[in-house]
């Protein structure tokens, strides 16, 4: 049987989970990575923990979500720079997440899966409302007939 395939959500939250601490001891005094807001992943031990492979994480790291959150930075006239969630290459650090901009990222994929879970909660009683009330009603039609 297929091992299934992890959420974006998912992905994101563990590589806050993991690395946030990293991001938060950087120090300018005595840097520890090529910049601050670019923390340096290690794809294997973010599998690890979700239960799949190592390719399957940086393929969609690189090659889709680097692409879906991403932004141009207008800032001046003459120059523009893209950013991305993702980065192969910063300075010497290999496969950097821009950590404020994934957290920002997480932030709106856990209140769009809040809202998810919201609707079809309340399906859900609609539906079992809707059931009870046919069955009151056909069991009431079922008496009347009876008696």
């Amino acid at each position: 049987m297929a091992k299934s395939v992890p959420t974006d959500l998912q992905i994101l939250q563990v590589i806050y989970d993991m690395y946030y601490d990293d991001f938060c001891s950087f120090e300018n005094d005595n840097p520890t990575r090529a910049a601050k807001i670019f923390v340096p992943i290690d794809c294997q031990k973010i599998a690890y923990k979700l239960g799949t492979d190592g390719d399957i994480v940086f393929g969609r790291l690189y090659y889709h979500l680097a692409n879906k959150y991403k932004y141009t930075d207008h800032g001046d006239k003459l120059s523009s720079s893209t950013v991305k969630l993702f980065e192969f290459q910063i300075g010497k650090d290999s496969k950097c997440v821009h950590f404020p901009f994934m957290a920002s990222v997480l932030a709106d994929l856990k209140i769009e899966a809040r809202r998810f879970k919201l609707t079809l909660t309340a399906s859900f009683i609609a539906v079992c409302i809707s059931i009870a009330s046919l069955m009151f009603t056909g069991f009431e039609k079922l008496f009347s007939y009876l008696y």
